[in-house]
């Protein structure tokens, strides 16, 4: 009986992984492509806002978040429909967002207003906003939703806003241009990548203080065109995945020993990153060359290419 119930289990973890559909962003089309992942060919390609960006999936997953950028609102998508059901204040040019444990306080940032805008996804109301540096863009909250962490590409700063009062508490310096922040899964560390500066910060989340800079050397590639933005990391603890931009690879760290491993060649100015819901596959959206990379994250190969639109950006996989 009790191998009957685990080969059941696994039969269904390996059916959700196979139903999964990945959705990209292309910013240059306004559109969103469809990725069936037991096909791996793209399905369809929806319409949505002036050059989306920043996608985020709801905690059940019926609700796909879309930064529609240029036009300063954040829209939500029935993911069983593919439906815009409606949009939120978003406050202008919004890129990149962050969703509360609670599933409803959507953090915003308003890269053209120096703002972090927090939204109800209940109400549609504006909850807070909140001053930070200049040119916001990175947003995560932490697992026990305490934390609101936001980066500033011009003030190079980590600004954390205490979520129970909605007020900014402290700021963290980092390299030149930070673009990503993501929390590792028992919320005690904030890994934080700097473009211009080519590294990424991992900081104590209790001190909030930087721990290791992680600096990165890829043979035949210039210096200057390492330029980290997207960060994965596996909820195993094993693995950090960096998306180093124009170096054109994903940098592969252990992420307890803060060690690079290895360097995985995908496409041209590789941007964002996003797990399937087993994390055995891991996918990266190559803006220049337009294109999504399919990486086996137990072999750490890539394995598939996929030509989706014109300069795709974000990218989430929904079961």
């Amino acid at each position: 009986m009790r191998r009957t119930l685990i080969a059941s289990a696994l039969l269904l973890v390996i059916g959700q992984s196979l139903a999964a559909t990945a959705y990209v962003s292309n910013e240059k089309d306004n559109t969103l492509s469809l990725i069936d992942m037991q096909t791996l060919q793209v399905t369809d390609t929806l319409p949505v806002g002036l050059r989306p960006r920043g996608l985020l999936l709801s905690h059940d997953n019926k609700l796909l978040y879309i930064c529609a950028s240029d036009s300063d609102r954040v829209q939500v998508m029935d993911v069983a429909t593919h439906k815009i059901i409606k949009e939120l204040p978003s406050g202008k040019d919004p890129e990149q967002f962050a969703l509360h444990p609670n599933d409803r306080w959507l953090y915003v940032s308003n890269e053209d207003d120096a703002l972090v805008t927090v939204i109800d996804t209940e109400t549609s109301k504006v909850l807070a906003q909140v001053d930070v540096g200049v040119e916001p863009e990175g947003m995560a909250v932490s697992p026990d939703g305490k934390w609101a962490v936001n980066t500033s590409e011009t003030t190079n700063m980590l600004h954390w806003i205490d979520t129970s009062t909605q007020t900014l508490k402290d700021s963290t310096l980092v390299d030149q241009r930070p673009r990503f922040v993501e929390f590792n899964k028992d919320g005690s560390r904030l890994w934080a990548s700097a473009e211009v500066g080519g590294t990424v910060s991992v900081i104590d989340v209790s001190t909030r203080k930087i721990l290791k800079t992680l600096t990165f050397q890829i043979k035949g590639v210039h210096p200057d065109k390492v330029q980290p933005v997207g960060i994965k990391l596996s909820a195993d603890g094993r693995y950090a995945f960096v998306a180093l931009g124009p170096a054109n690879h994903i940098a592969v760290v252990d992420a307890k020993t803060l060690e690079i491993l290895d360097y995985l060649l995908v496409g041209r100015r590789v941007w964002q990153l996003a797990f399937t819901p087993d994390q055995s596959q891991l996918l990266a959206t190559n803006g220049v060359s337009g294109d999504v990379s399919v990486i086996d994250v137990n072999s750490l190969k890539v394995t598939k290419s996929i030509k989706v639109g014109r300069y795709p950006w974000g990218v989430v996989v929904a079961p």
